[in-house]
């Protein structure tokens, strides 16, 4: 079967599913307080399920809503919304939230200098302790999307969810990758200066004063958020989880490759792996070439891919059954 024909079959089937069950699922608001503020989330329930599963979507980094969407890209991709809505089709409830200091939760920021990694994994093991106490539920699962796949192994664990899933998330630490990112493009000098910092930061040591060039990356302020977040390697955490794992890649993401999603994978003995073919890194079925790429960032009305549907929602309603 080619990989076309499978994504039109699962997208007719997806499509008759909703058809056949003529109702809608219901997105209502819920909050959860922190010690610093409330943060705001949209719960989306499956139509007619009676105590369905329920999955917390956490979104990547920087300033990305619970939708999936990022002030710093024009318009809007709705990749986690879209996910949503096709998990609720498929009878799986969730839950996806704005991270601290994001649209509805802006209230409950702080300043760049007191934000720690640690901040945004203590909100999401809040949010999976607050829905395995909701008796509407029959377990809760936890899908990180990029960067908040390594803050959601961390929560899932912290709280001890009943599964979790990791969608295009990295298996290197984040000094890591930030070297990879940066190599060949500073010049020498700066390029000595970055490593100098890197090291230090990951030592713990913060450095000030920093290279005006650099500034952007390395400011003092957000030094202590980079120390807090170099201590996790993601290939080290997921080996950590004691319950079921998937780890799911499209194989034409241009942000992450399918080499950090088999690290992944390989890393927990068990875990199940779900390449999506033509998938990028906001779920949309669309070739490598980046004129189309970028467009599909601002598009909402491209659907995510119904195989990276199928698998999630197949994962967690065989109660996310690993391998031997």
């Amino acid at each position: 079967m080619s990989a076309n024909f499978a994504v039109r079959l699962c997208s007719l089937l997806l499509l008759i599913g909703g058809i056949a069950s003529q109702a809608h699922a219901a997105e209502t608001p819920i909050t959860l307080d922190t010690p610093t503020g409330q943060l705001a989330g949209t719960l989306e329930l499956p139509a007619g399920a009676d105590k369905p599963r329920v999955a917390l979507l956490i979104a990547g980094s920087g300033p990305t809503d619970r939708d999936g969407n990022s002030s710093m890209i024009p318009g809007r991709n709705d990749s986690l919304k879209l996910l949503a809505a096709g998990l609720a089709e498929a009878g799986i409830a969730t839950v996806r939230y704005d991270k601290r200091g994001i649209g509805g939760s802006h209230a409950a920021g702080s300043a760049e200098s007191a934000l720690r990694f640690e901040m945004f994994v203590d909100d999401a093991a809040a949010w999976i302790a607050r829905l395995k106490a909701d008796p509407r539920f029959a377990s809760v699962a936890v899908i990180g999307h990029s960067e908040g796949s390594l803050i959601g192994m961390l929560a899932a664990r912290q709280a001890d969810a009943a599964a979790f899933v990791s969608i295009a998330g990295i298996a290197d630490g984040a000094s890591t990758l930030m070297r990879k990112q940066l190599e060949g493009k500073l010049p020498p000098e700066l390029e000595k200066e970055s490593e100098r910092i890197l090291v230090s930061l990951e030592s713990g040591v913060v450095v000030d004063p920093v290279p005006p060039a650099l500034a952007t990356l390395f400011r003092p302020s957000v030094q202590p958020y980079l120390i807090s977040w170099f201590k996790y390697v993601p290939a080290q955490r997921i080996a950590e989880l004691t319950m079921p794992v998937l780890v799911v890649q499209g194989n034409t993401d241009i942000q992450v490759d399918v080499v950090q999603a088999n690290r992944l994978h390989g890393a927990r003995p068990g875990a199940k792996l779900a390449i999506i073919p033509g998938m990028n890194h906001v779920f949309k079925h669309v070739r490598a070439v980046p004129e189309l790429q970028v467009a599909s960032y601002g598009d909402p009305s491209l659907p995510v891919s119904p195989l990276l549907v199928k698998s999630i929602a197949d994962f967690l309603q065989q109660g996310g059954a690993t391998t031997p």
